[in-house]
């Protein structure tokens, strides 16, 4: 017992390692106007899919507590313009809802692993819920939060929103069908392969 634990532990202080030096050098992120491209979903969801839903949550806190030091330091424009408006919720947009997607990215996994008996599908269907659950999760929250302090109100301005739901359409386009596709097709590649080194 002591034993897997030390294997869950290793694995698991891996994939945060990762995940920092992924933010580190670049990797993690690819700016696109106000937001950033982000594939640091891929980490989680192969820790998600390989270790559980605890497992996911602790690794979405990693991400989000990178992503609100980013805040804090002004070092993401649109999360340090939030931070100037509301630290706690700012924390909780970075933080609670990156743990709440690493979470549900994990849940999904094991539901749909009962339906796929031959082992295939499951591992990229869950692997693409990471980065599409990361940008539902994250817009959602600006908008149930945020949505009338005059920062978000400029880029509804910008983008010619008519309403929240076109904001967030407008604002997350192209770079969030990206993420989804090369994020969520690679981790549910990289997962898969992990899951059976494992075995």
């Amino acid at each position: 017992m002591k034993n897997t634990n030390t294997k869950t532990l290793t694995r698991v202080a891996l994939l945060v390692a990762i995940e920092l030096v992924m933010k580190l050098v670049g990797l993690g992120s690819v700016p696109m106007g106000p937001l950033y491209m982000s594939f640091l979903t891929l980490p989680i969801a192969v820790g998600a899919i390989t270790m559980g839903p605890a497992v996911g949550a602790l690794l979405g806190g990693v991400f989000g507590a990178v992503s609100f030091y980013d805040a804090i330091t002004g070092a993401s424009a649109m999360t340090g313009a939030l931070f100037q408006v509301s630290p706690l919720n700012t924390f909780i947009l970075c933080v609670g809802m990156r743990m709440l997607m690493g979470l549900c990215c994990g849940l999904i996994f094991k539901g749909l692993q009962k339906l796929d008996k031959s082992r295939t599908w499951s591992y990229i269907v869950s692997a693409m819920t990471a980065p599409a659950l990361n940008t539902l999760f994250f817009m959602g929250y600006i908008v149930l939060a945020f949505y009338g302090c005059d920062y978000v109100q400029n880029l509804v301005s910008v983008k010619g929103a008519a309403n929240p739901f076109m904001f967030v359409v407008l604002l997350v386009g192209v770079q969030g069908v990206a993420e989804f596709l090369v994020s969520g097709i690679l981790g549910g590649i990289v997962a898969r392969a992990v899951a059976k080194f494992l075995k």
